[in-house]
Formats: structure tokens, sequence, C-alpha cells
């Protein structure tokens, strides 16, 4: 959730730089990231023969997350709504990748089980999200920002999801996910609380 990480530095030198010359906004990159997010996440929901092409275009999503709010800083652009935009599209995008996951594996060794794994890992991922905005509500914007960790950030861990179907391990994947997320969705909680 911070926006000076590997991954930043990487999409902001090589496509955010050339973009902030066009008349590309950082909105119309969110709404990508949005657009991505839905079809990677139809795409895993179908089933394994997907799942692959499905992770490849959850990766440009999460590519398109890093570059908007850098495409913002970059052409001066940033706006509350441009911010609150782009975490509804994280949320958007987040929690249907995991559901899609979950319906998308239902027909394998989990069966109905991989349903309610990705309800429960989405829905977490959704009110993490949904924390994160009420503690930048109360106490400005980015409050809720994590520390990266040698130029790695806690949101950076999305990027496993893909890493994790193209080695098979989907399945392993999904269950992880359901039992980290309701954790980390509590200690926002507690992080809010305070």
């Amino acid at each position: 959730m911070s926006h000076n990480t590997w991954l930043h530095y990487m999409v902001r030198n090589s496509v955010v730089k050339p973009l902030a010359k066009t008349s590309v906004s950082p909105n119309q990159l969110t709404t990508a990231r949005i657009m991505t997010g839905v079809l990677a996440a139809v795409c895993l929901a179908i089933g394994p023969q997907w799942q692959t092409i499905g992770a490849g275009i959850f990766v440009i999503s999460v590519l398109l997350d890093r570059m908007d709010g850098d495409l913002a800083r970059l052409t001066n652009c940033t706006t509350n709504f441009g911010h609150r935009y782009d975490m509804i599209s994280d949320a958007i995008s987040n929690v249907l990748i995991l559901i899609g996951l979950g319906v998308g594996l239902m027909g394998g060794n989990l069966g109905s089980w991989a349903g309610c794994m990705g309800l429960v890992a989405g829905v977490s991922v959704a009110a993490i999200l949904w924390i994160v905005m009420r503690i930048e509500k109360v106490k400005g914007l980015r409050a809720a920002e994590l520390p990266n960790f040698s130029g790695f950030d806690a949101d950076d861990a999305v990027l496993l999801i893909p890493i994790f179907i193209w080695l098979g391990f989907a399945e392993y994947l999904l269950f992880i996910s359901s039992v980290i997320a309701p954790f980390v969705a509590i200690l926002f909680f507690r992080m809010y609380i305070k």
C-alpha cells in the first residue's frame, strides 16, 4: 500500500513516464485495472483450463494498479476521488480474483469447499480494504499504509496468486488465503479500534 516499491519503480520508469506525455489519465488506468481484474476472475471461475490465462491477465491488472497512482503523482493529478476510486478498484479486483479462483476449483479436490474458501478469502480482503478506507477517513490519506521491506510492500503479495497458479498450487493458495486473509482482517480491525 506504499508507492515506493521495486514494482512501482519498474512500471514508473518503463511505462508511466512515457504515459505522462500522453492524454491517458490515472482514472483511465484505474478503470482498466477493474476491467482486467474482472476478466481475470472470470477466467479463473471457468476452471483449470483457463487458470493460466486468468493469472496472466491478473498480473496486468496488478501492474495497472501500480501505474495509476504513479501517473497521478507524476502528472500532479492526485485527487481524493482518484485515491478512493483506486482503493475501490483494488477491492473489486482482489476480492473477485479469490472468489473466481474458488469457483473454478470447485470441480477439483476441494469440491464445494473451494467456493466457500474463495468467498471467505474474498470477503476478508474486502473487509481489509474497507477498514483501510475507514482509517484514512479518520486519520488522513495513507494513515493505514504499512512500511515496505527492502522494496517490497505487503500489497505486492497479490503477485503470489498468479505464481502459485502457474506452479500448479492453486488449491494450496486458496486454502492459505482463506486462513491468512481473515487473520489480517482481524489485525487491521484491531488497528482501526486503536
